[in-house]
């Protein structure tokens, strides 16, 4: 077992508070790993489980299996119906919630100390004895469709889904976790089964545990919790390369406001630049009001509320997005005046100002994301999905530090495409057609 004792410090106006954390990589008998950090001071615990794969486990034909299949897991289990359970869960005070994405299913745990073991095996019930009762599995079928259905009339998630159509075709990227209403209407039980076994593999288990226990606890509990999984899952979908070239889509529709979704390729979060397109990213269009689109597009021009940039460095395919909504009158200038931003960036990059700015902030803020132990655990699981180790909470300031002008400035010539950006704008846009 290997400890690592991170100190970070707080700045709340002019006082300054020191917090530890002491990461402890533990390994259970079966070969199960977690981070745990002991934290006796509450009579609580948080519990962050992370299976990587999620919905890009979708068998052929069967999207929206995992997504429907992750919400049935706290509707019963074992002997419990799905009233029970949850009457269960009210009466030990813990939560337990269960999510699908892209890439993982994520499972949090919230209990105090006391309802420990309860809670836990009221958890591994819910893992490896689901139900699938045909009542619940057609109540949560028509949650879905409903939220289907409230997609379809959404500009943002029409232009969410017709971008990564574009982008990704028929990679699982391609196409949203919840399915569609075809695919859905068609799962049975047995997709259920079937999307159960493939997704809850204990290969591709992520675990971290904060609170009130003992490490030389939680590895005793990893087996009992985790071990009668199957050890593996079927192989993960292949990486893909975005490749949309740049121009606009426009999908007609009725409302006096477009909004467009625009994009292209981004990098890949171990790329030893990354913290460099972070600052690049924040400087023109991930600082809110401090940002250069922000300034541009709505203080000096009035053609938007908002205005925002992102990368995001999925496992399988990295893109930097970015979005903005104008009324179908302001829409193509808006547009014109983000792709000139774009460019303005990625020609003259940045000033030392803007950097040393952008430093601040990112230093800043890092610390106060360890705001008690359900933050911390998801942190902790998040890092080691992504390859990091413990020290890294101790390092990241630095390598933000260590990030000088020139290096912002030739990742945003390398990174920024101007011309390879595309606009996927849902609306009815004047001065504005789909480009070939």
């Amino acid at each position: 077992m290997r400890r690592f004792l991170i100190a970070i410090c707080l700045t709340v106006l002019a006082t300054t508070a020191r917090a530890e954390i002491d990461i402890q990589e533990v390994t259970s008998p079966g070969g199960i790993n977690a981070w745990v950090v002991e934290e006796p001071a509450i009579p609580f615990i948080a519990l962050e489980l992370r299976f990587r794969g999620g919905a890009s486990l979708d068998l052929p034909g069967k999207r929206g299996a995992t997504n429907l299949m992750t919400a049935l897991l706290e509707e019963g289990s074992g002997d419990m119906s799905a009233q029970e359970f949850q009457s269960t869960l009210e009466d030990l005070a813990a939560s337990i919630s269960f999510r699908a994405s892209d890439d993982s299913i994520s499972i949090s745990a919230r209990f105090l100390t006391e309802n420990k073991e309860d809670v836990l095996a009221l958890l591994r019930q819910a893992l490896l004895e689901p139900r699938f009762d045909q009542e619940a599995l057609d109540r949560v079928r028509a949650q879905v469709l409903s939220g289907i259905a409230s997609d379809a009339k959404s500009p943002n998630a029409i232009s969410s889904a017709v971008f990564n159509a574009a982008a990704y075709g028929d990679h699982p990227y391609g196409s949203a976790i919840d399915g569609t209403a075809e695919t859905v209407n068609a799962l049975t039980r047995q997709d259920m089964i079937d999307a159960h076994q493939n997704a809850l593999a204990q290969g591709r288990i992520y675990a971290s545990v904060v609170g009130d226990t003992t490490a030389d606890a939680v590895s005793g509990l990893l087996d009992d919790l985790l071990g009668d999984l199957p050890q593996e899952g079927p192989p993960l979908p292949d990486d893909i390369t975005y490749d949309l070239e740049g121009g606009v889509t426009v999908v007609d529709f009725d409302t006096p406001q477009s909004v467009a979704l625009f994009g292209h390729r981004g990098m890949k979060r171990e790329d030893e630049d990354f913290f460099a397109a972070v600052i690049v990213n924040r400087v023109l269009g991930a600082g809110g009001f401090e940002s250069r689109l922000m300034t541009e597009v709505r203080e000096k021009r009035g053609l938007t509320y908002g205005i925002r940039s992102y990368l995001v460095p999925r496992f399988h395919a990295e893109v930097m997005l970015g979005s903005v909504a104008s009324s179908n009158e302001t829409i193509a200038e808006a547009i014109e005046v983000t792709r000139n931003e774009w460019a303005r960036m990625a020609d003259e990059g940045m000033t030392a100002e803007e950097l040393d700015a952008a430093k601040t902030y990112m230093t800043g803020e890092y610390p106060l994301r360890f705001d008690g132990n359900a933050e911390i655990a998801k942190i902790l699981v998040g890092m080691q999905m992504i390859g990091l180790t413990p020290d890294y909470v101790i390092n990241r300031n630095d390598l933000v530090e260590a990030v000088t002008l020139d290096d912002v400035n030739r990742v945003a010539s390398e990174l920024l495409q101007p011309e390879n950006l595309h606009f996927v704008v849902v609306g009815q846009p004047v001065g504005l057609e789909s480009t070939p």
